[in-house]
């Protein structure tokens, strides 16, 4: 790939927790990737308009809280809206098994639980996006 990939990194809802996502950014920015960090407290609306702004290749979800069934469906909802699908969703936090192949099924590219290496995740979105720009 000839340019840098761009990340937004963002906490959706109430969550207060962004450890993990601080973690996860630091590491795709030593990667080599762009990352842009959007911060705590992020309504759906503002983390596809970041994406949107910054023209990300894709968004990172991190949610901790609990809303996931809502707060990822949101976020590919206002992407289909916005005609961006071409933005790669992917997140991590704590979500149930069950969940995941839910989420994976209504769009979600790729969901990561706690404990997941971080290299795991660089490797995972370079061949992730690798995968997409060749379609």
């Amino acid at each position: 790939m000839s340019q840098r990939l761009r990340v937004i990194i963002a906490k959706a809802g109430l969550d207060g927790h962004d450890r993990g996502a601080k973690v996860v950014a630091r590491a795709l920015r030593d990667a080599g990737m762009e990352v842009i960090y959007t911060g705590l407290h992020q309504t759906p609306e503002q983390i596809v308009a970041a994406a949107i702004a910054e023209d990300a290749d894709c968004i990172g979800l991190s949610i901790l809280s609990g809303a996931h069934m809502t707060l990822f469906p949101r976020v590919l909802e206002l992407l289909k809206e916005q005609d961006a699908q071409d933005i790669m969703v992917f997140g991590g936090g704590i979500i149930p098994d069950a969940d995941i192949s839910e989420l994976e099924n209504a769009g979600v590219a790729k969901v990561f639980t706690p404990g997941t290496s971080t290299q795991v995740i660089v490797d995972w979105l370079n061949d992730a996006i690798s995968a997409s720009a060749s379609n």
